[in-house]
């Protein structure tokens, strides 16, 4: 959305990364100006897709460019009520498929009804947005509610370490000998 959107060429965003960038135009934004129907909505299972997202999204800013009367390329005035609008979307489809696996995770006893942690990590982690409505669905279902520092949040390399990190601390998973781990592919 965000290389669709061009937000390299904003003078906000020039040097962000697209989901920095949309965040922060976000917060400017009004997302009631643009409507997304959320992905999946027909699926009772616990899925993520943003394709079809992706996809509407792609046909509002067409359409706005039209009525601009600009090329793709440029930038709309309303980039920011996209943005907003967007990341909502985003936002939401996440909370409610978190929270269908939470369900599930319970029911069948994979967590436990009492004590149970949602951990958030990766790029996600490091939207605010999407981190508060994370962290809200984790308090109103009793849930404790784990995020490194968005610092840490940017690269899914730094995640395993700070998972690896973790693990280590707390002696699990450890391997105290690589005898018998094959190196070489299959």
């Amino acid at each position: 959305v965000a290389r669709r959107l061009s937000l390299r060429k904003h003078p906000e965003c020039h040097s962000m990364a697209g989901g920095k960038a949309i965040e922060h135009l976000a917060q400017t934004g009004d997302r009631q100006q643009h409507t997304f129907r959320l992905p999946m909505q027909q699926y009772r299972n616990c899925d993520f897709s943003f394709s079809g997202l992706q996809n509407l999204v792609n046909k509002a800013i067409i359409q706005k460019e039209k009525e601009e009367g600009i090329q793709e390329g440029e930038i709309l005035s309303c980039v920011k009520d996209i943005a907003a609008a967007a990341q909502h979307a985003v936002a939401v489809h996440i909370i409610q498929r978190t929270y269908r696996a939470m369900l599930f995770c319970t029911k069948n006893k994979i967590l436990p009804s009492k004590n149970a942690t949602l951990v958030v990590s990766g790029g996600v982690a490091s939207n605010q947005y999407i981190r508060k409505g994370l962290q809200t669905l984790a308090d109103a279902n009793d849930f404790a509610f784990l995020c490194p520092p968005p610092r840490l949040c940017t690269d899914n390399g730094v995640m395993i370490a700070w998972n690896g990190i973790e693990r280590l601390r707390a002696g699990l998973g450890v391997l105290h000998s690589t005898d018998g781990i094959r190196y070489e592919p299959k």
